[in-house]
């Protein structure tokens, strides 16, 4: 069993992250944005079986911050956050024909 709120703190350490470094949390899905504290409450509150068989935490929860966010993946049951980071974008601008191959 895993508990959300300490699997939620032990990712955002993993990448030298806190949750003061958490701008929103968002349920996609529904549109609309928890509030953090709210969040905390029901989170410290959820434990689920992240191991195979059905997934049991929403799929469209995202933690955002500043140029990241954490969005929750799955396989075959199984479960986590992954963070994905803000690609960086070139300054140079070039035209393409295709976009098929390299």
């Amino acid at each position: 069993m895993k508990n959300l709120w300490e699997e939620t703190i032990e990712v955002l350490k993993n990448y030298s992250l806190t949750w003061d470094d958490v701008d929103a949390v968002i349920l996609e899905g529904d549109n609309v944005v928890i509030p953090k504290v709210n969040f905390e409450e029901v989170a410290r509150n959820t434990n689920y079986d992240n191991g195979f068989g059905c997934a049991e935490i929403r799929s469209d929860l995202i933690i955002v911050g500043w140029n990241w966010w954490l969005e929750r993946a799955e396989y075959d049951g199984s479960e986590w956050w992954e963070l994905k980071i803000k690609p960086f974008i070139p300054n140079e601008v070039k035209e393409v024909t295709s976009l098929t191959g390299d």
